[in-house]
């Protein structure tokens, strides 16, 4: 019989063990190994059947075992080292208190993520982009950033992943009981759930409660609506994670933006936190967000213009795509159907909201709503998420600032990291432990701040091989219990299985490759030459081992064809000991994963991994890095960390023969360089070489990938200079620069430069040489104090491109003529040798512009203007 109502029954813990409670709802929990060990030692058989989640464990431990915990003096003694540590860890002093008040820190941050991946107890999350915020969220933790995170909160989660038997992927949504997971939900004062509420067409509405999840000492908001208030419809809004049609998704983003604003206010006036200067928009999907604090700052009296300048000044936008495909974009008309007099935001021009989403630039369809365009448009400051993302997206959204080269695209790049404690094996911290101490070491991990980790220099060798096979060996056992579990869903019987014993070695060689499997990952390009990779595989002397791992998008065919394709390689009789694939993907078997594997495999289609922070897991653990030059590994490989792919990535390269070519690399770099360097032994019966660059990997490359150097960045790069600018721009301040820019742009048109000229006599010079220039421009009912004159000089290519370019100011020389036209002059220095050009140019200029380019306005010479002009070009 099936019962027809679910209720969740929890124990009443005796006094003495009330503490226990805390800790379980305080997320800390999921990296704090003394925390877990703790709850593990309540009852180490239940911990282990509630695959490590504390609100599990305690819902089933019998009362006669509280009761013998209450009077156990040793256990009170741990619970109160443990509730203590807590206590001051969420109230003590950490990093960013510590810093000067003359740095104008911001009071406080909101982030908004469609995802978040804080632990496998809570599966509200796909893949990286949730891992990454997660990560953001402890490492601002334990740093001590006053953050807020705003989600949703997806009742079937993601997917759960099986294989049929011919390897098909098949998808599994279980239930989320909200009272089940470690959340509680936001109250208002007389104990009622807190609501937050969205108008829809038709006098519908949509309501949401708001559960809270605190990660350490950051709040974060999850919105639900599947509230009793909402028809059946409205319920399943917060459903699934990247679920649903068109009009579902605009809905869930409409949710987690204007929501997510509205629930931050509620839990700011509810707690007393302070409200956040800075709204941090982790990819387009909360947008909206910036809609909801321009609706806002109407109500307080200020028009479109200046509200939205206000908005911008303290918004940070993150993309984290390569590709357009990656971008949501929704039909014009449906969004204008969900805004407007009948809808959300009633006061706001309907075409106002539309244009700030419109694809403006050549290419773009008209006809579409474009998230990522209105995140650029609604934020001051945005940034990709390695050095070759950034430089990505500008190439990628430069047509929203025409006339300006990508390099000059107002997007910069703070590369992304992972938080240690969380992915460092603790055998790995351990070790690191007992060289630096305790305290010490959780400090490297979390808050980092040094450029190297010298200490691992005196680990002596043995330590740090026995290591890393105590970490493959555990591996291997993870991986056969994971087999065994999957073949039996796949319809097997226990008798067909006895093989899974003798798959994978601890003293083999193993590779690690786990992802999202989009196409251009290309989870099978290790299949590409099947014979040679079986010889791999079963090499006499040097075999290798691969444990793969990933999912496929529900709406991916494509995708599941190629876990399909593995799968079935896996099943081959011949090769099944060496190669596994494991389904399910996710948190729990990634802290496995990273660390017992030797090599970190990365093979994406170059420059389509944004960043890619799986490999950085594996190298915090000693695993050494094999990938294309892509995302993170492009900007830090170094041949001490690993190797770097060769890539076949020109333009008229066809995709087959880039796959064959770069497969090819891969087999080569595996026989010739890195399982020969694997298997050598010193004299110590050791391999020294591999140690060393184990050594040199945790040395230099730990302090870079961490998520507090990351956290850091954002702190003193983007939301120091947000609040700052957010404290700026007042009601008058907003008004005023909202005018300038619709002065400047009805007044552009008549901007032009009339004539440029140089005391250059010939088209060479000297090194050194300082030649005068003089421009005479035209700027219609502009002013001088409107805009900026500058040389932009610098070395040319054959099409006389300026590469590495120099740009000077020059300053107006005397009054306009009778013509209205002003003259401006400065000094322009040979200073590099070989093809060197220069060109001028207007742009606008304002103290509150946080770029030149912000407006997406330029002025530069016609032809006509440049007859005789001197310019260097040879």
């Amino acid at each position: 019989m099936k019962a027809i109502r679910r209720f969740t029954v929890r124990p009443l813990l005796p006094e003495p063990l009330r503490p226990l409670s805390d800790l379980a709802r305080n997320l800390r929990w999921s990296w704090h190994a003394e925390t877990r060990d703790l709850f593990r030692s309540v009852d180490p058989e239940r911990w282990a059947r509630s695959d490590g989640d504390p609100v599990r464990l305690l819902g089933g431990v019998p009362p006669a075992r509280l009761l013998e915990l209450a009077e156990d003096r040793r256990f009170l003694r741990r619970l109160a080292t443990a509730a203590g540590d807590l206590h001051d860890y969420v109230s003590g002093e950490r990093w960013y208190q510590a810093q000067p008040s003359s740095a104008g820190l911001p009071a406080a941050v909101a982030y908004f993520s469609p995802e978040f991946g804080i632990t496998a107890a809570l599966p509200q999350y796909s893949g990286g982009l949730g891992i990454l915020a997660g990560d953001h969220l402890k490492a601002a933790s334990d740093l001590g950033v006053p953050l807020i995170g705003v989600g949703l909160l997806y009742r079937h989660g993601y997917f759960r992943q099986t294989l049929s038997r011919d390897g098909w992927q098949q998808e599994h949504y279980p239930v989320l009981d909200p009272n089940e997971l470690p959340l509680t939900l936001l109250k208002e004062e007389d104990g009622t759930a807190a609501r937050i509420s969205l108008a829809l067409p038709a006098g519908r509405r949509l309501h949401a409660r708001v559960w809270l999840a605190q990660v350490g000492r950051v709040p974060l908001l999850l919105l639900d609506s599947d509230v009793e208030e909402n028809d059946l419809g409205e319920r399943g809004v917060t459903d699934r994670l990247y679920g649903g049609g068109s009009e579902h998704r605009l809905l869930q983003e409409m949710l987690l933006g204007i929501g997510g604003v509205r629930a931050v206010r509620t839990y700011c006036r509810l707690t007393g936190h302070a409200e956040p200067e800075v709204f941090h928009t982790n990819e387009g999907h909360a947008g909206f967000l910036g809609l909801e604090r321009i609706a806002e700052l109407g109500d307080l009296g200020l028009d479109f213009d200046a509200a939205l300048e206000a908005v911008r000044a303290g918004t940070v936008f993150t993309t984290h795509t390569p590709v357009p495909a990656g971008i949501d974009r929704f039909d014009r008309e449906l969004v204008a159907r969900h805004f407007g007099p009948d809808a959300e935001l009633p006061r706001m021009d309907v075409d106002r909201i539309l244009r700030l989403g419109r694809e403006t630039y050549p290419g773009g369809e008209p006809n579409l709503f474009n998230m990522a365009v209105m995140g650029l448009r609604l934020a001051q400051r945005a940034n990709g998420v390695s050095l070759l993302h950034g430089q990505v997206s500008r190439g990628m959204f430069s047509g929203l600032w025409p006339g300006f080269d990508p390099e000059e695209v107002p997007i910069t790049s703070v590369t992304n990291g992972v938080h240690a404690p969380t992915w460092v094996a603790p055998q790995v911290l351990r070790l690191g432990a007992r060289q630096i101490g305790a305290e010490r070491a959780e400090d490297a991990l979390s808050v980092g701040g040094s450029d190297r980790w010298d200490s691992v220099a005196d680990i002596p060798d043995q330590d740090i091989w026995e290591l890393r096979r105590e970490l493959r060996e555990q591996l291997v056992l993870e991986a056969r219990r994971r087999l065994r579990a999957s073949w039996r869903q796949r319809g097997a019987a226990s008798a067909e299985l006895g093989w899974i014993d003798g798959v994978l070695d601890p003293d083999v060689l193993t590779i690690g490759f786990a992802r999202r499997v989009p196409s251009y990952k290309r989870l099978t390009l290790m299949l590409r030459d099947r014979d040679r990779l079986m010889k791999l595989l079963l090499h006499p002397e040097r075999p290798i081992q691969i444990v793969v791992a990933g999912k496929a998008h529900p709406a991916d065919d494509g995708g599941k064809r190629l876990v399909q394709e593995l799968v079935r390689f896996t099943d081959d009789p011949r090769v099944r000991h060496r190669i596994v694939f494991l389904p399910d993907y996710g948190m729990a078997m990634a802290q496995k994963l990273y660390p017992g594997c030797d090599i970190w495999l990365n093979n994406p289609l170059r420059p389509l991994e944004a960043c890619g922070t799986s490999g950085m897991k594996a190298a915090l653990n000693g695993c050494l890095n094999l990938s294309v030059l892509d995302g993170w590994w492009d900007e830090w490989f170094q041949p001490d960390f690993g190797w770097a792919i060769p890539t076949a990535d020109g333009a008229g390269t066809d995709p087959d023969r880039r796959d064959d070519i770069e497969a090819t690399a891969l087999y080569d770099l595996l026989e010739q360089r890195i399982t020969p360097r694997f298997y050598e032994r010193g004299r110590a019966g050791l391999p020294d070489r591999w140690i060393e660059m184990v050594r040199q990997t945790l040395t230099l490359l730990g302090p870079k990938v961490l998520a507090g150097r990351m956290v850091r960045e954002y702190v003193e790069r983007l939301y120091t200079p947000a609040a700052h600018a957010h404290r700026t721009m007042v009601p008058g301040t907003a008004r005023e620069l909202a005018g300038w820019k619709q002065r400047v742009r009805a007044a552009w048109h008549a901007v032009a430069v009339d004539h440029v000229e140089t005391s250059a006599a010939t088209v060479s010079a000297e090194l050194g040489t300082t030649l005068a220039l003089r421009v005479r421009v035209r700027l219609g009912d502009l002013t001088p104090d409107d805009v900026e004159v500058q040389a932009v000089s610098g070395r040319v290519d054959e099409e006389d491109r300026i590469t590495d370019a120099a740009t000077v100011p020059l300053k107006p020389a005397g009054g306009p003529d009778l013509e209205g036209r002003w003259v401006y002059e400065g000094p322009l220095s040979l200073d590099r040798t070989g093809p060197f050009g220069y060109t001028v140019r207007i742009l606008p200029a304002h103290r509150l512009l946080a770029s030149g380019a912000e407006l997406g306005l330029l002025e530069a010479p016609s032809e006509e203007a440049v007859e005789g002009a001197g310019v260097l070009l040879r």
